[in-house]
This record gives structure tokens, C-alpha cells and sequence, in this order.
């Protein structure tokens, strides 16, 4: 087996291939070639390659993922974290690429997922008499419509045995209601 930089390790190659996602970067010391997508060649936004690097140009590149794919080894490259006038590491504790990874993460739907509204204004409008608002935000115009919060059916079950209860009481109090014998 061919001895392959360790990952992270900053090393001088020479471009083999451009192609429309990237360039192919011969490794020194190996046959084996790895990619330099074009999101890692510059900082910018690159839409050719071929705009920033020839066949046989020397860059100076950062390994930095090793896959195995189909019992074959991928290596990934990067140009954009390395100053290509001195093979300085422009990223040593590797930040930059963890912000990319990040980035590449699937967005989660969670449209599916229904919302609750727990919170509930306990008030009742001055103005109108309708719960769920103050005065100051009532719309209601004098002589128009009256709009009010739907009660749940808890609450309209508590309401119907509270009238139940004011029924009864009011008429076991109410003395003309009285049964005669």
C-alpha cells in the first residue's frame, strides 16, 4: 500500500485534471489523486475551475477527508484553507471546515409537525365585551359585528354544567316557583 498524508496534512501537488465540479490533484509520493471540489478552491464562488487552475499547476492543498467508496479510497482537497504563495495553514484548528460540514447538513422539515399556542390572553375587552384582547386593540365598530375566541370544549362543557347549576339554584331560591300541596 502507498503511503497516503496523514489527514489534515499540508502538501504541494500538481493538477492532473479540470473538470466542471473541481480539479484532480496528483499526491507526491503516490499514484492516487484526490479532489478539489470547487466550493474548496477559493472563498469565493468559483462557477469554472478551470478559471483558477491549469493542467500541471503547482497548489499547495490540505487533505481533508478520506472516504471509502466502492472499495476504493476518495480523498478530499482543499486549496481555500492554505495560502497558496507559502503553504501556510490559514485554518490549523480545522474551524472553517467544521462551519462547511455544518452548512452541507440536510434541512429538517417540520412543516408536518403541528404548532400549539399554549398561551391565552385571560381579559375582556372594555370596549366590546369579547374576551382575548384589550380595548386598546378591539376592532369592533359601534353597531357592528361581534367577534369573540371560540371557546374549547372543556370549557363549553364547565359553562353548560355551570348553567345547570345556576338553573337549579335559582329556582329551589325563587318562592313563586314553589310546589303547592
Amino acid at each position: 500500500m502507498e503511503a497516503l498524508p496523514e489527514l489534515y496534512a499540508i502538501f504541494q501537488g500538481e493538477v492532473a485534471t479540470v473538470t466542471e465540479y473541481g480539479a484532480f490533484i496528483k499526491i507526491p509520493g503516490c499514484r492516487k489523486q484526490g479532489l478539489v471540489h470547487k466550493t474548496h478552491m477559493s472563498s469565493c464562488r468559483i462557477d469554472k475551475p478551470s478559471e483558477i487552475v491549469d493542467v500541471g499547476d503547482k497548489v499547495w492543498v490540505k487533505l481533508i477527508g478520506k472516504e471509502m467508496k466502492d472499495d476504493k479510497l476518495k480523498l478530499s482537497l482543499s486549496m481555500k484553507v492554505v495560502n497558496q504563495g507559502t503553504g501556510k495553514d490559514l485554518d490549523p484548528n480545522n474551524v472553517a471546515l467544521d462551519q462547511d460540514e455544518r452548512k452541507k447538513r440536510t434541512f429538517r422539515d417540520y412543516t408536518s409537525q403541528k404548532i400549539t399556542l399554549e398561551a391565552v390572553l385571560n381579559t375582556v375587552c372594555k370596549k366590546c365585551g369579547c374576551k382575548g384582547h384589550f380595548a386598546k386593540e378591539c376592532f369592533m365598530q359601534p353597531g357592528g359585528t361581534k367577534y369573540s375566541l371560540i371557546p374549547e370544549e372543556e370549557e363549553e362543557e364547565v359553562t353548560a354544567a355551570e348553567r345547570e347549576r345556576s338553573k337549579k339554584s335559582s329556582s329551589a331560591d325563587d318562592p313563586s316557583r314553589k310546589r303547592k300541596k
